[in-house]
């Protein structure tokens, strides 16, 4: 592996999150709050909300409020969606929600598009499309966002359509940063090609997917030699604690929450009131992704000092920004004090 010369920043995913519905809403939000607010005084780069409809597990049915929420009680941090789904939107409303996001907060905004994750989520959205399909509008949508952002246009899409208009209001930002979340390689090459940074998450696979993806950018690069490289993040679910012993506690919510993503992601139909039915755990013991020990190994799980060991690797390999992904079913008071190592002891050593 070729070592990269990187000044490591720091992003933070977190989401308003139920995993049952003992908790309440508005306990919810208050904790998002928080801990967006501690990323802001901790030396975040950037803060991420993600586009989600229909589910507890991540309550953001439109980002663009949550962000200018947050930018009224944060100072520098810089505001992101992660991502905004291209197949639900219609470009003239992204560009204008975007804009006026990126007014409130003061030029803070990142916009970050994608195709989406979930098939449910689709049938309900989108009814007819395919999330295998989905790519496609969200490379239609991305130039007609830019387009509405510089003055009149008019599209004659394949997916979209409408006489010459424009965004308003416009962006603060004379170039608002552009995220596209991306694992296959021709998303790679769009990112590429059209002066993209990549959000990429290997999930709970080992680090050898983050090398893949690395090397799905180095190749993209090779192929654009006459464009700019992006700026790559990498995103892992994580849990800093204070000794070793208190792995259980991350492990045992991750899992939960796993055995609900994965009820969401095969389209089960087993989600009553937004709440998706885990799948039992007896089903998944032995599944190598559901191992305690890969568990820990494979995401952000472990001390201070564990966690910077693993963040050099991901330095090493080229990745730019790490994305603490901070909503993983972990109790609010076990999520601060994680982010409070993190601060704390684990962000200094990139300094």
């Amino acid at each position: 592996m070729k070592e990269v010369e990187i000044d490591m920043k720091f992003q933070i995913a977190v989401n308003m999150e139920r995993m049952d519905a003992s908790l309440d809403m508005k306990t919810v939000r208050d904790h998002t709050l928080d801990m967006v607010r501690m990323a802001d005084q901790g030396g975040f780069e950037i803060a991420w909300a993600a586009e989600h409809h229909a589910m507890e597990m991540t309550i953001a049915p439109n980002p663009f409020q949550l962000l200018t929420w947050w930018a009224e009680h944060t100072e520098t941090i810089r505001l992101g969606t992660a991502v905004a789904v291209a197949p639900y939107w219609s470009p003239i409303r992204l560009a204008g929600e975007a804009a006026m996001t990126d007014l409130l907060s003061n030029g803070r905004l990142e916009l970050g598009i994608g195709s989406g994750a979930y098939q449910r989520e689709f049938d309900r959205m989108h009814p007819g499309l395919k999330q295998s399909d989905a790519w496609r509008y969200m490379q239609e949508m991305l130039p007609a966002v830019r387009a509405l952002w510089e003055g009149d246009y008019a599209m004659d899409g394949q997916y979209w359509s409408f006489p010459a208009s424009t965004s308003v209001p416009k962006p603060v930002q004379k170039s608002v940063p552009i995220w596209v979340a991306a694992r296959a390689p021709i998303t790679f090459d769009y990112a590429v090609k059209n002066g993209c940074n990549i959000q990429s998450w290997p999930l709970t696979r080992p680090i050898a997917e983050a090398e893949l993806y690395m090397s799905r950018l180095n190749e993209a690069v090779a192929n654009n030699p006459d464009l700019p490289r992006p700026k790559m993040a990498m995103m892992r679910h994580t849990a800093v604690y204070d000794t070793a012993e208190d792995r259980h506690v991350p492990i045992a919510a991750v899992r939960r929450q796993l055995g609900q993503f994965e009820n969401y992601f095969k389209n089960l139909g087993d989600v009553e009131n937004g709440f998706a039915k885990p799948i039992p755990l007896e089903s998944l013991e032995n599944r190598e992704e559901y191992d305690a020990d890969m568990l820990v190994e494979n995401l952000m799980f472990g001390t201070p000092d564990q966690i910077i060991e693993k963040l050099k690797a991901y330095e090493a390999m080229g990745v730019d920004s790490f994305i603490y992904y901070a909503s993983l079913g972990l109790g609010h008071k076990e999520q601060k004090r994680s982010l409070e190592l993190f601060c704390e002891r684990v962000i200094p050593a990139f300094a």
